[in-house]
């Protein structure tokens, strides 16, 4: 896959999301969301309604990962790592992230973040996603990407992935995307540097998914810290 990370880097540091080129195919998508009833590639189901997080439902893999979501999260890390690296320069941070995807993972488990965090997950008609962010622990990479699996406009209506941005001494800034079938959007995991005349400061983000008015919506989720 080639894509124009400039362009995308730049779209980053715009709005805090980034809409990638097509990075699976209708086949690929059909297979990745065929496997959410094979309950046993799982190690958890979460019914959001239930915890209040929205309506519908999502699945963390277990290991072993499809061999195509571990390959997704391993080609995407190091496009990734120089924004990552960067924002932590602008905001005065740690940059604590090395250069391969194995020694990050590696680094989560030596703390305990063992679990495996790319997760599938499925809305029906009247479902959605409440704002949240995607911690689970200490370590936490500041962007991940969710993958469109369905055909908005055909396969659903509605569902559009959230983004809402808390800016410095202002009102909060929103971004709605509808996720083509096979694209990936690249977004803050938890905040992000925005310039003010002050220098830079870290805007919280959080993002969710907006009602789906029908039909059904599946998505892959790739996150690049494992949970504790």
């Amino acid at each position: 896959m080639t894509f124009d990370w400039n362009a995308l880097t730049a779209e980053l540091d715009a709005v805090g999301c980034a809409l990638t080129p097509r990075v699976l195919t209708a086949e690929q998508c059909q297979e990745i969301s065929g496997l959410y009833d094979q309950v046993d590639r799982f190690r958890s189901t979460v019914d959001m309604q239930r915890h209040r997080f929205g309506s519908g439902q999502y699945r963390y893999f277990a290991h072993p990962l499809p061999e195509v979501v571990g390959k997704l999260r391993e080609w995407f890390y190091p496009h990734l790592l120089p924004v990552a690296r960067d924002w932590a320069e602008r905001l005065g941070q740690p940059a604590p992230w090395p250069d391969t995807l194995a020694e990050w993972l590696e680094m989560c488990h030596q703390a305990g973040q063992t679990r495996p965090t790319p997760i599938l997950l499925r809305y029906r008609g009247g479902d959605w996603n409440a704002l949240h962010r995607d911690l689970y622990g200490d370590l936490v990479f500041p962007l991940q990407v969710v993958i469109g699996l369905d055909r908005p406009g055909v396969d659903h209506e509605g569902g559009e992935f959230l983004l809402v941005e808390q800016r410095p001494r202002a009102q909060s800034r929103g971004t709605v995307t509808s996720l083509p079938q096979g694209h990936g959007l690249i977004f803050t995991t938890r905040d992000r540097p925005v310039e003010s005349a002050r220098g830079w400061s870290a805007a919280p983000v959080r993002h969710g998914v907006s009602t789906v008015r029908s039909g059904i919506r599946h998505t892959l989720g790739l996150v690049f810290h494992d949970a504790a």
